[in-house]
């Protein structure tokens, strides 16, 4: 089936352009600047922190560490937080809970409101990710969603789509592929995607 190209959700993933909730973004920072709650050079620390983050190297790392250490996995799936800290890796401030992917449960994150998403270990969100379409579509017709990503999943496979609030943020965990036994934790760190492990690729 040929994909339908005029919903698909935007890519690459250049900025979008300024809107209305971006220019009261300005503004509250402005004013908490202004309360003394941090500084500007304060804030800047934080976004270069943020910028800094490789899915490749942190959220991947996570990934992989749980596909050959199996204590780990059963821990990082109880209490994501603890597990990613007992690591030496920040999981970030919010609640984190891991989503197993599963050959009958496939797990998709969005952000109905905004873009709440776990920065700590993924980053800056990508443009589609923060776009109104992807967070309205991917609700009502996730399957459809997923393929224009050219992810298709069998019939029998469950598709959950989980909403990530201010409080809590999810990572989904891909399934280990096939064959890769006899890979080290680095090797297989390089199989996993920042897609992946937002849910829209399988890995």
């Amino acid at each position: 089936m040929a994909r339908d190209h005029s919903h698909s959700p935007p890519r690459p993933d250049h900025p979008p352009p300024q809107t209305r909730h971006r220019f009261l973004d300005l503004a509250l920072n402005e004013l908490l600047i202004e309360r003394g709650l941090y500084t500007e050079a304060e804030l800047r620390d934080m976004i270069a922190s943020i910028d800094s983050v490789d899915p490749s190297t942190h959220g991947a790392r996570v990934v992989a560490r749980s596909w050959i250490d199996a204590d780990f996995r059963r821990r990082l799936l109880n209490d994501a937080n603890a597990a990613i800290a007992d690591i030496g890796m920040d999981p970030g401030t919010a609640q984190l809970r891991v989503l197993e992917n599963t050959p009958e449960t496939h797990n998709v994150v969005v952000c109905t409101l905004c873009s709440c998403y776990p920065r700590a270990l993924l980053g800056r969100p990508p443009a589609w990710y923060r776009d109104r379409e992807y967070r309205a579509r991917v609700v009502r017709e996730p399957r459809a969603v997923l393929a224009e990503f050219g992810l298709s999943l069998a019939e029998e496979q469950t598709v959950r789509v989980h909403d990530s609030t201010a409080e809590l943020r999810f990572l989904v965990l891909p399934e280990r592929p096939a064959g890769t036994g006899h890979l080290a934790e680095s090797e297989l760190a390089g199989l996993v995607t920042r897609d992946g492990m937002i849910g829209v690729a399988k890995r």
